[in-house]
């Protein structure tokens, strides 16, 4: 299976964005899905999780009422939603894809290209 994502871009603190990984070779929903972000000089970080039907979601604390993810398995793409975001949120995103759940960087065997976030002061 292949990830695509995109949505990534330049946005003051305060605003949002909304991310998207397109899913190719595969089914959506044959897969559970998590977003991960890896800062400059930082290892990379859980960031949301999301089960294979959408009914679980699985956050990061530092994440946790600002950012929201969902997937919509009918056209193969997986969202996260950002907002209030802050300038420690600035990284690059990834998003992810495994057969069996998890919210670690070890649990997931398909990873996207990444798309930069850059939040502004």
């Amino acid at each position: 299976v292949q990830l695509q994502a995109s949505g990534g871009g330049l946005v003051q603190a305060g605003g949002s964005l909304r991310l998207s990984c397109a899913v190719s070779g595969g089914t959506l929903s044959s897969y559970f899905m998590g977003w991960f972000r890896q800062a400059p000089g930082k290892e990379r970080e859980f960031v949301a999780a999301i089960g294979r039907r959408g009914g679980s979601t699985y956050y990061a604390d530092s994440v946790k009422g600002r950012f929201t993810i969902s997937r919509d398995n009918a056209n193969n793409t997986l969202l996260l939603q950002m907002d209030s975001l802050k300038t420690e949120d600035t990284a690059i995103y990834y998003c992810a894809a495994n057969r069996d759940s998890g919210i670690r960087y070890s649990d997931y065997a398909y990873w996207g290209q990444g798309t930069l976030v850059t939040v502004s002061s």
